[in-house]
Parts: structure tokens; sequence; C-alpha cells
């Protein structure tokens, strides 16, 4: 009779579901291994406390990901135990789970490049790759430490698996109990699994979704430990992100706040060769002119060349990017919009008209021009460039040598700034130009004849920055014989962050830290400037360094003037916002603010909420304007309007 309660079914069911579990604990303590230096876990009891917190979004994964495989285990078919049905349900669990269980080992790696669980947003760096093919075979190559891992944890739970069985079971007759227990079974693991997947049964609250993983931690950094990626991934799919925010903030007070509309009249109008350079991983760690008084004992610099310029420069030693990834760099720096939880780009608001300076500088005679080295189109930015209407896209297409092919992403850094420096020089003046670099990238590598002459460091990295440095060293001596060099103002910056060594950058704020540095000739701007400062204020600061009279819209601030828009800097952490402004960091969940650090804690140790004063009450609303504005001039297709 107990046949007819399919008892035996449910129980190797729930070994099976049970294995997910164990294989999931063993992803999460490979990704503390991997990534122990940002998360900084410093016990095995917060180790389990934490992975304590993180069932609940285990369970949502698995229940998910095995949603089909758990429907067919316990719908009364009659042959559920055949061999043959088995089979078929081994395929449809290990198919299904494998393929998410893969994503897991995605981050032990790619974490420490965007310091956030990898989201269905990450396709939008793929798509735009012509090498899919090559670049999966590389990451295998060079990452094939965590290939072999996933394999034998996919061996091993295959092996598990198949070590618990179901006999095959006959029903002569008690088909009426078999079916009427099998749906009543049907639909109490239907409401589990409903409870499961929401995180639980209340009525009263949502689903858990990637936010609620703060709630378990006291370091901010560790609800990535708290999270597993096909959560993650799963959460954001179909998830629009783009929606309006629900504050009641009048347009008096955001103006108030940020004046989006700028109109400057200080300098006199020139039109001066502009040359942008948007530095791949080029964080503000890696360079001595901006850590002299970073209080890093000892620091070593990778930047000689840019060291020396930085002397002659004006730089910005407080400066932050406004998103994670390179397409987000392009769009903050180009535009001045910054990206958050997705990229503005990959966004359906990102065709319309936008005002950047392409767009203000094509109009005032400029030939503009965009310039990086891997296969046309690489990053989303042949698209976006057309988006803001380049004259010209010169990418490996147009560079035309195979023979200085990195193997990897495109065209070594050395070369293609020399084929800049040949084709600037060809060009009418004057000219507004952008070059984003590459070789400073992930896997790391320099030319063969190149081999020794850049130090190591104490990460891969290191010797990638060195070579960078020499290829913008060996631009500046080719630049400087060229008739257009002395009318010219350099912006160098970078995208992001990447790979990190000294503590002060692991600081959960600081991993978005990056050099802002403005050059010209005549060395008119020069010295240091240490208030803040982030991506979208290069956009602004062009346009008043140019003299240009009349009006336009940026969230950003002009960098020459500290006194109409008091500095600030807003991104995202991967969970929250984070505002800087005046004495405080703010951290904004969407609705309210969860937290005030004193400005220097950057790693957000001491949260003060509960000594809140009058101008914590301020930057959360500075925090919430912006917002507000951000998304409604992007929603109603605003960012070309005044």
């Amino acid at each position: 009779m107990k046949a007819f309660f399919r008892l035996a079914e449910y129980k190797v069911l729930l070994y099976r579901l049970l294995l997910a579990y164990v294989f999931y604990f063993i992803s999460r303590l490979l990704f503390l291994c991997y990534n122990n230096e940002v998360l900084q876990v410093t016990s095995v009891v917060d180790f389990f406390s934490i992975y304590y917190h993180g069932l609940a979004f285990d369970t949502t994964a698995i229940l998910y990901v095995n949603s089909l495989f758990v429907l067919l285990s316990v719908l009364p078919f009659w042959v559920n135990t055949r061999q043959g049905y088995q089979k078929m349900l081994f395929y449809v669990y290990f198919i299904t789970n494998l393929l998410a269980y893969a994503t897991n080992f995605i981050d032990l790696i790619y974490y420490k490049y965007t310091y956030a669980r990898t989201t269905i947003s990450a396709w939008e760096l793929v798509q735009n790759e012509s090498n899919k093919g090559s670049m999966l075979f590389r990451f295998l190559v060079t990452y094939w430490h965590v290939f072999l891992l996933f394999i034998v944890c996919a061996v091993l739970w295959i092996y598990l698996y198949k070590k618990v069985g179901i006999k095959h079971i006959i029903y002569p007759k008690g088909k009426i109990i078999y079916g009427s227990t099998s749906i009543v079974a049907l639909l109490v693991i239907s409401t589990l699994m409903v409870g499961g997947i929401r995180g639980d049964f209340k009525k009263s609250t949502r689903p858990i979704n990637l936010v609620d993983a703060n709630r378990h931690v006291t370091r901010m950094e560790q609800a990535d430990l708290v999270l597993n990626t096909p959560f993650a991934i799963l959460r954001t799919l179909r998830v629009k992100t783009f929606i309006k925010v629900p504050y009641e903030i009048e347009d008096q007070v955001i103006d108030s706040l940020f004046h989006p509309v700028k109109h400057y009249t200080t300098n006199p109008k020139t039109t001066p060769n502009i040359v942008l350079i948007i530095t791949e991983s080029f964080g503000r760690e890696y360079i001595g002119a901006f850590n002299k008084d970073s209080g890093i004992k000892n620091h070593v610099s990778y930047t000689p060349f840019i060291d020396s310029l930085a002397s002659k420069s004006l730089i910005f030693p407080n400066a932050f990017a406004n998103g994670s990834k390179s397409i987000h760099g392009m769009s903050s720096v180009l535009a001045g919009i910054p990206s958050f939880k997705d990229a503005f780009t990959s966004s359906p608001y990102s065709k319309q008209n936008i005002e950047s300076l392409v767009s203000i500088l094509k109009d005032q005679g400029y030939d503009t021009s965009f310039f990086h080295g891997a296969p046309n189109g690489s990053m989303g930015f042949l698209g976006f460039g057309n988006i803001l209407g380049f004259d010209h896209y010169y990418g490996m297409t147009e560079f035309n040598d195979a023979s200085q092919f990195d193997g990897s992403w495109g065209i070594w850094d050395e070369p293609f700034f020399q084929f800049m420096n040949q084709t600037l020089s060809e060009k009418t003046k004057p000219f507004f130009s952008t070059l984003f670099t590459l070789s400073s990238h992930e896997p790391y590598l320099l030319p063969e004849h190149l081999e020794g002459k850049f130090p190591k460091g104490n990460v891969p990295i290191h010797q990638c920055v060195g070579y960078t440095d020499y290829a913008f060293k060996k631009f500046f001596e080719a630049a400087k014989k060229e008739a257009w060099f002395n009318n010219t103002i350099f912006i160098i910056t970078a995208d992001h962050c990447n790979q990190v060594y000294y503590e002060d950058y692991y600081k959960i704020v600081n991993r978005l830290a990056v050099p802002i540095l403005i050059y010209t000739p005549d060395e008119k701007y020069k010295g240091v400037d240490k208030h803040l400062s982030q991506q979208i204020d290069i956009f602004p600061t062009i346009l008043d360094m140019i003299g240009y009279d009349k009006p336009f819209r940026s969230w950003g601030r002009s960098l020459l003037d500290t006194t109409t828009t008091e500095p600030y800097v807003i991104n995202y952490n991967g969970q929250n916002y984070q505002f800087q402004q005046g004495n405080y960091i703010c951290v904004f969940d969407g609705k309210k603010a969860i937290g005030f650090y004193d400005i220097k804690d950057k790693g957000l140790q001491t949260n003060l909420i509960s000594k809140r004063n009058k101008e914590m009450d301020r930057v959360e609303l500075g925090c919430k304007a912006f917002l507000k504005d951000y998304f409604d001039k992007i929603i109603d297709k605003q960012l070309g309007s005044r």
C-alpha cells in the first residue's frame, strides 16, 4: 500500500533537491576563496552566518531551476518509475542545473571586475562581441582551474545522483489512490515551492530580491556572498530598471541642487582641438601622482609618464566612475549619463536625441571621431557612437594590420595610439577625438618584444598598466611634433577600476576610484583639486573651458567651478546607490536612505543613521532629486531638450 502513496519517489526527489543545496554550498565556499580580499569574511562563524541567510536565496534559485524537474517527478503518469522515464528526468535535471550552476563559477573570476554578482545585463557585453568563440576558449585556457573545478563538481554531483535510484513499481490496482494522493502531493509541493521561490509565505511582502541580501550582513560587500549568481540572473530577467521614481520633489528643488541646465559665460569662446582618452581599467590606485596624500605607506606607482604629465596638469585625486563597465564609462564621460543597475546604452531609451560633447562640438564645427582598437562594434561602442553622432569610427578594421593584434581583444595600445596620432594629423581643425584604450585588460598580456620591460608588481594588471603608460609616453612624444598639438586640450580618465592591491582600494566606495587629468601644452590648467569629482563632470568641464556660450543640459558640474553646484558623486555599488556630498556618504536602496557614513569612511564601516541630522536629510534629498530627474528625463526622452 505504501507504494500507492509514492513515498519512495518523494524521498528520492527530496534527496535530489538536497544535492543541489550541497553543491550551491560548495560554490559559495569557492566564491569566498577566490574573492575573500574583497568580501573580508574573517571567521568560520561569520561564513556560516552568511551561509544560513543565503539558504533563502539558494532555495529560490534551486526551485526556479528545478520547477520542470519537480513537476515531471510528481505528476501521476503511472510510468514515473520506469527506467526510460527516470533517464529522461536525469537529463532534465542536469541540463537545467548545470547550466545554472556554471554561472556561479563565472563569478569566481568576473566578480573581481564588477564587484557585483552577474545579472542578465552581462549579456549586453557579450552580444556585441564578434569573436565570442575565441574569447570563450581564451577564458577556458586562462582560468583552466575554474573550469576544472566545475567539471569536478559536475562529475561528483552526477555520481551522487546515481547513488540513489528508484526501483520500478508496477501498479496492478489502486490507481484511484495513486492518482488522488499524487494530486494532493502536487498541490502541497507546489505551495511549498511558491513559498520557497518568494522567500516566505507572507502576502504582505514581495518576493526576495537582490537588495534583500543587505539585510543580513554588517559589511555591504558581503551581501554578494549571501547571493548566488543563478538567483541574480533569474531576478533580473525581464525586469525593467528604467522606471520613474515616486519621490515628490519639485523641479525648482532639482534646479537649485544640480543646475541641470548649464550656461557658462566666464571663459572666452575658443576652438581648441580636444583629445579625450578613456583608459581601460586604469584605476586611480596605480598612479603615483594621484596617491601622494592617500595615506598609503610605500605606495608604488606603475605610471612614470602619467606621473610626470600630472605635474604639468590639473588633476583630481578624489574622482570616481559613475558605472562599473566600459560602456557605462562611455555614456558617463561623453554624454554625462551614468548607469546604475543596468547600462543606459542597452535600455530602450538610449535611442533618442542626446545632447552630448559630440553633438555640441559638431554644431561648433568640430570633426568628431572615436577610436577603439577592438573589432568594430565591440563593447557596444560603435552602436552608441552612432547614436551620439560621431563623424568617424576607427576600429580594428580601419587600422588594418593584423600583425599588431594582441590575440584577445584587439590592437596593442602603442601602435593604436600612433595610428590615432597619424589620423588626427590629417584632419581638418578643430577636431574632437576620443580614444578608448584596451591593453590594460584581462588576460594582461604584453607584446613579446616588451616582455620584462615593465615591473610585474603585485597583481597581473600592473605590468599592463606600465605598458599602457609607455604607450601614452610614445604618443605624446610623437604628437608634440605635430602642428595641432599646442592648440589641444587633453583629458585622461578611466572607464572603471580593476585588480586591487592596496587595502584602501578594496573599500566599497573606492572600488570606483578613477583618475581625471586635464593637460594643455601651455600649462594653463595646473594643480591638484581635491574636491569630489566624477566622470559626468567631464562633459560640462570641456564646454566651460572652450567658452561654449549656449545653454545645455548636464547633471555634472564644471570642474573649474565649485560654487554654482556643490561637488557630489553618485554611483551604484551593485546593491544600492551611493551619493557622496559634503560631510557624508548616503547609501540609498531606491526608496530610502539605509545608511549615512562619514565622507572619509570609504569602507562604510560606521553607520551614523541613528544620529541623523539636517545635513544628512539634505544629502538624501540630493540623491532622490538626482534619481527623479534622471529617470524622468530618460523615460520622457528629454535628453536632447532644455
